[in-house]
């Protein structure tokens, strides 16, 4: 009997699985502050494990995983979710690599064409051919 009762608890419900599940489906959204490179469900920060406990509490509590992604926002900001929102104050985040890419594939064309504008005439080899001979190589004029 003690054994069964044993069992009985500790054994995971289907409720607490499932909830199990949510939690970490929405853990998945969210940004760890600690790591910033992984969601709070593959961190092993204890601010993830807080979070985790905290979104687990909220959803006990029947709010939605809107609500909690509100929450969330309203208190880290926008930086938490891992796929923020296309907004004016993110806009450096979607659009800031692309940017510094243009701008540096500009500069090297810029460089790269200056270069070869002002190297002068070059012979097969890549070396500069000289323009200018000697006078003794040039055909005399009667």
């Amino acid at each position: 009997m003690k054994t069964l009762l044993m069992l009985m608890l500790l054994a995971p419900s289907s409720d607490g699985a499932a909830l199990e599940q949510r939690v970490m489906a929405l853990s998945q959204q969210l940004r760890c502050l600690v790591c910033q490179n992984q969601t709070i469900a593959d961190s092993q920060a204890d601010l993830a494990a807080d979070l985790r406990q905290q979104i687990r509490e909220q959803m006990k509590a029947g709010r939605t995983d809107a609500e909690i992604t509100t929450f969330m926002t309203d208190r880290y900001g926008d930086y938490v979710l891992y796929r923020p929102p296309v907004k004016p104050r993110t806009y450096v985040l979607w659009f800031g690599p692309f940017t510094l890419l243009a701008a540096g594939l500009a500069g090297l064309f810029r460089c790269l064409s200056a270069a070869a504008c002002h190297s002068g005439p070059r012979n097969f080899a890549g070396r500069p051919s000289n323009v200018v001979r000697s006078s003794r190589h040039r055909p005399e004029r009667s």
